[in-house]
């Protein structure tokens, strides 16, 4: 597994929510979570260009920082589902307020994304 050669700075409640959501699929995953795509083959159709084994790891992060939960059946073939815990479905309004504000801005966001110039374009 991955061990860190710079520890994290921890100093302030940004450092701590960038700690916990660092990673490009994770808002994502706990977005779909909570829209009911429990199994990660489902998540994984939710989300087709990100690798499986991404996913996977994303996944064991958010339930080591107790966000989520894996249920595991014991059933063969064996079936894994995954659910918000409480703590987890804290962060689902603030998940919410970014995607309205992504979806508010998103002629400029992504002029600034695709690298063209703000000004430039006329959006300000």
């Amino acid at each position: 597994m991955y061990k860190r050669k710079i520890p994290p700075s921890l100093d302030c409640g940004l450092d701590l929510i960038g700690e916990v959501l660092y990673g490009k699929w994770k808002i994502r995953l706990l977005y779909f979570i909570n829209e009911g795509h429990q199994r990660p083959s489902e998540l994984q159709r939710k989300i087709p260009t990100a690798p499986r084994r991404v996913l996977n790891i994303q996944l064991k992060e958010l339930e080591q920082h107790g966000l989520v939960a894996k249920t595991i059946f014991r059933q063969i073939p064996p079936k894994a589902e995954y659910r918000l815990t409480k703590f987890g479905k804290t962060l689902i309004p603030l998940i919410g307020a970014l995607g309205k504000w992504g979806d508010k801005n998103q002629k400029r966001l992504r002029k600034v994304i695709s690298g063209q110039s703000v000004k430039a374009s006329g959006i300000v």
